[in-house]
């Protein structure tokens, strides 16, 4: 006899799912029972039982940005359901497409107050595009159906919620009964192109724009040769968001990288000279970085229209999926002869390597977490894969890491929750077992849940077709990135009360699962830590000791901003001396490049006067 149970998973296999992420319990019981049944018959789905709810969730969101595919995650009722919530949300944030499916008690408990049983489908409707209760057999082809199609096209989670009691029902065929829908497992199209007089609009901007500025996000993933196409023609400078890093190759002279807080001089350059600019697949949600209202003429393309408009005013908005909307764009396009902005960029963008790379050499107290990185990046192998967390890590994958054709990178971005990196290395992993995937994690976010991950790595890595996984950890035992935002942006000192992080011995902690561990507390051995992780075809832990008072200075350092340092370390800031000190070197250095930056610009304008 077929349950709904068989048909559920039967359904979401003709969506093309081949893996998904669960944690087992009561409330699901009879569904895993169908899972079992189907793995020992060779039908079933790659379950993958990670040692929590919450990191099911994220690494079915991470799976989702990795390959473009619907991510599915698996719990029980209300305490699995509730701990799935967070890596919902960052799908969500971060558009990505999900279905979760819950567990719920028996139809007849719904409002009895049940132990376990609680409104679920309150619970998920802020955070769900499409959740719904399946209730009777006959309706499960079109809940599952729905949800899985729903969240292709809405680009967001939904959710799936089925009772125990339906979970064995026998599956009943859809018929034609009034009330009864009969659906179909066919994923709509989303390359949506739109009208050509949109198009011309849009081109005719572009054509018109002397200084032309894209800023390319996630959602151009794919678009690559399109990107590069426009930039050609339009002679277009690019910035990429933090999550559309791996978009545009990082050998691309005229790419500099990221913008704002975590980004480059060139990007703040190309902003503020800019009078054109066009948005690919991104909502970047600093806008104090963005041109001045009425500086720049703009264009947006996006997939998701209620987000296009949003962050600057735009002039069109094209709502399409953006490799096929700049297919449809690019015949419109003229050709331009003036390439100066561009050229001005990459010399820019030169100079500012070169200042980051003094800033990684610049010797502190205990190790600089700059150079870590930098050592890093020299040897990121071919289709390397690289995750960082919501902290410091950030700041330094932004900076110093450059994924080349081929390399992926991704991160929680506007949700931006403490210890996604590890999830997400791992379900990177189990989708591209092939390749070396690092994860670049903070000490705080790793002893939230990220060391749990190692004993998932060990339970599965026997399947991997390349074992090699390197996990790098920042180890200066302070919650860094919120001690630096606490002085900043409030003018408060550090509270070490709340701030500190009780260390342990991260490389002993892997070692005691058999792994490799690393513990790194000097420059001179950076590079040979990183070889000795490379050469080791297994996995890696890095533990790095490094100093927890290295500022992370943006490009542009507000009025506001030293102030509030300044006023945080009059208050008392237990590490005022370090920090005084670490801030002080490291704006040295950075105007001392600064200075040689500008001396090479006068020297390359004298020498085309001259010519």
């Amino acid at each position: 006899m077929s349950t709904v149970s068989d048909f559920v998973i039967d359904r979401i296999q003709q969506w093309g799912v081949t893996r998904v992420f669960g944690f087992p319990g009561d409330g699901i019981g009879e569904f895993d029972g169908a899972l079992g049944k189907a793995e020992r018959k060779g039908e079933g789905l790659k379950y993958i039982r990670p040692t929590h709810e919450e990191i099911c969730a994220l690494m079915a969101t991470a799976h989702a940005k990795f390959t473009g595919e619907v991510g599915v995650c698996i719990a029980t009722s209300s305490p699995g359901a509730f701990h799935m919530l967070n890596g919902l949300y960052d799908a969500k944030m971060d558009n990505q497409p999900v279905v979760a499916i819950v567990g719920q008690q028996g139809l007849a408990s719904l409002g009895t107050f049940e132990q376990q049983e609680n409104n679920l489908e309150r619970t998920f409707a802020d955070v769900a595009c499409y959740v719904q209760t399946i209730v009777s057999p006959e309706q499960a082809q079109a809940v599952v159906d729905t949800a899985f199609r729903t969240a292709r096209t809405r680009l967001a989670p939904a959710v799936i919620i089925l009772p125990h009691d339906i979970q064995g029902m026998k599956m009943e065929d859809a018929g034609r009964e009034h009330w009864v829908s009969r659906s179909s497992a066919v994923a709509p199209s989303i390359q949506i192109t739109p009208p050509e007089d949109e198009l011309k609009k849009a081109a005719a901007i572009l054509n018109a724009g002397k200084k032309v500025a894209m800023i390319v996000g996630h959602g151009a993933n794919g678009a690559t040769d399109e990107v590069l196409k426009v930039a050609e023609l339009t002679g277009a400078g690019i910035i990429t968001a933090l999550r559309g890093k791996q978009v545009v190759p990082s050998d691309v002279p005229h790419h500099t990288q990221q913008l704002g807080l975590l980004g480059s001089g060139p990007s703040l350059t190309m902003m503020k000279d800019c009078d054109t600019l066009l948005m690919l697949g991104t909502n970047y949600p600093y806008a104090e970085f963005l041109p001045k209202t009425g500086q720049a003429r703009a264009i947006q393309v996006d997939l998701k229209p209620e987000q296009m408009g949003l962050r600057y005013p735009t002039e069109v908005n094209l709502w399409g999926d953006v490799k096929a909307t700049l297919a449809a764009l690019i015949p419109h396009l003229d050709t331009k002869t003036d390439l100066s902005f561009q050229r001005m960029l990459a010399d820019a963008m030169h100079d500012w390597d070169q200042e980051e790379q003094a800033q990684a050499e610049v010797e502190y107290e205990k190790l600089n977490p700059r150079l870590v990185y930098h050592e890093l990046n020299k040897r990121l192998p071919p289709q390397a894969i690289v995750t960082c967390d919501a902290g410091t890590t950030a700041d330094w994958y932004g900076h110093h890491i450059r994924l080349r054709r081929g390399m992926m990178g991704d991160l929680s971005g506007r949700l931006a929750t403490m210890l996604a990196a590890m999830p997400y290395a791992t379900a990177a992993k189990f989708a591209y077992s092939e390749r070396c995937v690092i994860c670049t994690i903070g000490d705080g976010a790793f002893q939230m849940l990220g060391m749990n991950e190692l004993i998932t790595i060990k339970k599965y890595m026997k399947d991997w077709e390349n074992p090699q996984f390197i996990i790098l950890v920042l180890h200066n035992d302070d919650l860094e990135q919120v001690s630096w935002e606490m002085r900043t942006e409030d003018g408060n000192p550090l509270w070490d009360t709340s701030q500190d992080v009780e260390s342990i011995d991260y490389a002993g902690y892997a070692e005691l699962l058999g792994f490799k561990g690393i513990r790194l507390k000097k420059g001179d051995d950076v590079g040979a830590a990183w070889d000795e992780a490379f050469a080791h075809r297994g996995v890696t832990l890095i533990d790095a000791y490094v100093d927890k008072n290295v500022p992370p200075i943006p490009a542009h350092i507000s009025r506001q901003y030293m102030l509030n340092t300044a006023k945080a370390l009059l208050k008392g800031d237990p590490e005022e001396g370090s920090v005084i000190v670490d801030s002080a070197k490291a704006l040295f250095t950075e105007g001392v490049e600064r200075a040689k930056g500008i001396l090479h610009i006068g020297q390359d304008k004298e020498g085309e006067k001259n010519n």
